[in-house]
């Protein structure tokens, strides 16, 4: 019986891993680029009781006896299915259409990568007239060739525009847009899964998720299907709030669940022990 406190401990731990992840998703859902997380679960080791032998006639016993020990937490899953594209006032609000993610690097000078478009222009020197694209923690965003993206001729930064491809255009004396040779990076990878998460819409390269490909620039990958820039759009996050809820109810039941397996346990030995009396 001592046995089924400790599986069942294994199996309160693991919902409330279960409840956690559920509920940092449903804080997220108003977060761009956010992406949903669930929580994977595996059985641990099983202890056998019996096994396969023969009995005292010397007749086979085909079967053996085992009894689990529990559950653990497997992994937690990152899943990057397409959010909605949602309008926004900013010009430089930009969501992805695709399989892109942008790119910036952090303090340390590795790059990181998001969905997360929500930009903005600053100044890139003090005499005002070099503009820099940086996310809103002022980390400058990559360009296409892995160079942070810097636009010098002391332009107005609110009629800068950017197309799908990412090509960032000022219009002439005529109002027609010209391209200023500066294109947004977009990279993919063979396994985003992989990904380490660094905040909540920030991702790691790490080597379950391999290199980052380039989809545009002098190192473009030839074989990924590009993705498309829209601009005056956010990325919401990808979290469905019904089913959030219908997981947190099923993670909310099964916790209760081992919670009176510890219950009727706790019942059987007190009556083992006052069995003396």
């Amino acid at each position: 019986m001592v046995r089924s406190l400790w599986t069942a401990a294994t199996g309160m731990n693991a919902q409330q891993t279960n409840v956690d992840t559920i509920s940092n998703n449903l804080a997220n859902v108003n977060t761009a680029g956010y992406k949903a997380q669930g929580a994977q679960f595996k059985s641990l080791l099983y202890q056998t009781l019996q096994t396969v032998t023969t009995t005292a006639n010397g007749d086979p016993r085909p079967t053996t006896s085992q009894v689990g020990l529990g559950v653990r937490t497997a992994s937690i899953n990152s899943y990057f299915s397409q959010g909605s594209l949602l309008a926004n006032d900013s010009t430089t609000a930009f969501a992805i259409s695709g399989k892109g993610f942008f790119a910036y690097q952090d303090a340390d000078g590795n790059p990181l990568y998001t969905r997360n478009g929500d930009f903005t222009w600053a100044l890139g020197n003090d005499d005002g007239t070099e503009l820099v694209l940086t996310t809103t923690d002022g980390n400058i965003i990559l360009d296409e060739n892995g160079e942070e993206i810097r636009i010098d001729g002391g332009l107005i930064a609110n009629k800068l525009t950017v197309g799908g491809d990412g090509t960032i255009y000022y219009p002439d004396d005529d109002g027609v847009p010209q391209s200023l040779g500066v294109t947004i990076g977009l990279w993919q990878f063979n396994n985003p899964g992989g990904l380490e998460r660094v905040g909540s819409t920030a991702f790691r390269v790490t080597a379950a998720s391999g290199d980052a490909l380039a989809e545009r620039g002098d190192d473009a990958n030839e074989d990924l299907e590009v993705s498309e820039i829209v601009q005056g759009y956010l990325e919401g996050s990808n979290v469905n709030v019904a089913t959030e809820m219908v997981n947190l109810i099923v993670a909310q039941r099964a916790y209760e669940m081992n919670s009176t397996a510890i219950t009727t346990t706790d019942s059987m030995m007190q009556t083992a022990n006052s069995l003396k009396r």
